[in-house]
């Protein structure tokens, strides 16, 4: 089905009609969206993707007349279900609040916030039976239509689980109970908002099975928002491309993927990492060079494999000079209230080299971050060694961290949160400066911060301007810079890139590459997309429940893994070609059958 125009023969199910919507502001108003046509037919997948601030997401919330006060609307914005038609520009407040989750419902970007955290799952999506059934529906019936509803949609157990909080869930699974929140009650619209922005690949992959069985086994047609053309390819029928406020583009998806018509659509499919584009592309021409020569490479996946996927042994040394050594490291938490520690680091042997970047890759739970706050001190290394420029960390004391703290930069995932937001740009990144006694003042070096923003290809005015008026991608330009202001031999990048757009992201990870080449750091890159991974590392480190699954060059890893997991994580990371995803989905799902 994926890749057709849906000719049902029945009336759209959503359509948009010369939609504006403009908002008030305390300077001139903002036209978010500038008038534009969009039609979702019966049984499809229709994805509306763009950048930030393309107006997707105020499209979707104006389709369930979710916009705050500020907004103004007009044209015509038609929702068809059971309850019949809904102009949702004009209709009063009680006919919104019948027609959602009966004839639409909306699967937010981020569970955690949509879910309440103290009322029990299976309390929460019977209230939106209960409220669609004045009052008719006994709390044994809504207790069985939530354990129904949880079942159809992956979660184990649910005659137990539906008494259990959010915070008992992992995100995937919360993830699937916002859905099954919005299919509880039948809808035939389901607008999901970025449903898989926040997840893992294998995570991903699931949540984009479950909504797949949403449109052929449920009948619902879904309006699917995302910047992710990767799942767009995975999951799309139909694909209207959005840039501030208006519709530059709109096919079918084989024929959008196949042949662009705008420029901006091209750079938006240009602009999405996928393996084999990276580092283990040039590892792969370095060794089909050497095999031509007739002699055996470093990079020659065969010869230079490590011959266990975890430990460094006499052949596989780290090399003299290393900045980070583990050897059968133990990364834990202590215990609270009486309760034993937790390990989360189970063993682990690797190395990172001067100037080297390594990978590293795995889900949420598997221990990256963890391994990333040790090498900092902010977690407990309990057992075996970790060595951090030439410090022992088992045991080490906060003073000993001293003389490591100018050595070592950290960039955040999210900057937004890392920033002080009473600070100017310039007063941030000088902090360590000041700090470490390099410079007296924010006055005093302010040319070094000029210096840096130059480096990360931010105008040196942007100094002046608080975080709140940089956009993601130019706040995590800013980070870098901070996390580079004392010329450090080391950086820890956790996730820098997971929360920007497509194109933002790319070239976030161009700068880095080309400043990692410039200043010849070395980094520990932690990430759960092998895609960036490739785009950025020298090596890889798989991980998996706090333990090492495989480690190698990047072409080793990505174009010959010997691990099962591996090898799953790779299957489910989607491609921007929706032939090829095809092809890949179903070898994902033999992966996970086999597993």
């Amino acid at each position: 089905m994926t890749g057709t125009t849906m000719n049902t023969g029945l009336p759209d199910v959503a359509d948009i009609r010369g939609l504006k919507v403009r908002f008030a502001t305390d300077g001139d108003p903002v036209d978010a969206v500038k008038g534009i046509d969009i039609q979702a037919h019966a049984g499809e997948v229709l994805a509306i993707v763009g950048e930030s601030g393309s107006g997707k997401t105020v499209t979707a919330n104006a389709l369930l007349g979710l916009l705050p006060e500020t907004a103004t609307m007009s044209g015509a914005v038609i929702v068809r279900g059971r309850g019949g038609e809904t102009d949702v520009v004009h209709a009063s407040a009680a006919k919104l609040r019948a027609m959602r989750g009966r004839d639409a419902a909306m699967v937010f970007q981020e569970p955690s916030t949509a879910l309440n955290p103290v009322y029990t799952v299976g309390w929460q999506i019977a209230e939106g039976l209960r409220a669609h059934h004045d009052g008719r529906l006994s709390k044994k019936e809504a207790k069985a239509k939530a354990i129904e509803i949880l079942r159809k949609v992956g979660i184990p157990d649910p005659d137990k689980r539906v008494d259990e909080f959010p915070h008992q869930f992992s995100g995937g699974q919360k993830q699937r109970i916002v859905i099954a929140m919005a299919l509880v009650l039948n809808a035939g619209l389901i607008i999901a908002d970025e449903p898989t922005t926040a997840l893992d690949v294998t995570v991903q992959a699931e949540i984009l099975e479950l909504l797949r069985a949403c449109r052929d086994e449920f009948g619902a047609t879904i309006v699917l928002i995302t910047h992710n053309m990767g799942v767009v390819a995975d999951l799309a029928d139909r694909v209207v491309v959005m840039l501030r406020g208006d519709i530059v583009e709109q096919a079918a998806v084989r024929d959008l993927f196949a042949n662009p018509q705008q420029d901006y659509t091209r750079e938006l499919l240009a602009a999405v990492p996928h393996v084999g584009q990276g580092k283990s592309a040039l590892g792969a021409s370095v060794v089909e060079r050497a095999q031509r020569d007739g002699a055996p490479h470093a990079a020659d996946p065969v010869s230079s494999r490590s011959p266990s996927a975890s430990s460094l042994d006499d052949r596989d040394e780290a090399p003299e000079g290393s900045l980070i050594v583990a050897r059968a490291c133990e990364i834990g938490y202590p215990g609270r209230f009486g309760r034993g520690g937790v390990v989360a680091v189970k063993g682990v042997d690797f190395h990172v080299g001067p100037g080297e970047v390594v990978g590293l890759v795995g889900e949420s739970g598997s221990g990256k971050t963890t391994i990333g706050r040790a090498v900092v001190g902010l977690t407990t290394v309990v057992g075996g060694s970790l060595r951090v420029l030439g410090q022992e960390m088992n045991g080490v004391k906060q003073r000993q961290l001293t003389p490591l703290r100018p050595e070592i930069g950290f960039v955040f995932q999210d900057p937004a949160t890392s920033f002080n937001p009473l600070l100017s740009i310039a007063e941030c990144i000088a902090e360590p400066l000041v700090v470490h006694g390099k410079a007296s003042s924010v006055a005093v070096a302010r040319a070094r911060v000029d210096e840096l923003l130059d480096a990360v290809r931010l105008p040196t005015n942007f100094g002046d301007r608080f975080p709140h008026e940089l956009s993601g991608g130019q706040r995590q330009r800013a980070s870098l810079a901070r996390a580079l202001a004392l010329d450090q031999k080391l950086l820890i990048a956790d996730e820098p890139t997971s929360a920007l757009d497509v194109s933002v992201q790319a070239k976030v990870l161009d700068l880095f590459v080309q400043l990692q080449a410039e200043l010849g750091f070395a980094s520990l890159f932690i990430s759960h997309d092998l895609a960036v991974i490739d785009a950025v590392a020298d090596r890889i480190i798989v991980l998996q429940h706090g333990r090492i699954q495989e480690q190698g060059t990047t072409a080793q890893v990505l174009n010959d893994p010997s691990n099962a997991y591996t090898k799953e994580l790779l299957a489910a990371l989607p491609v921007p070609d929706p032939v090829e995803q095809a092809e890949r989905r179903a070898l994902w799902q033999a992966v996970r059958r086999r597993a």
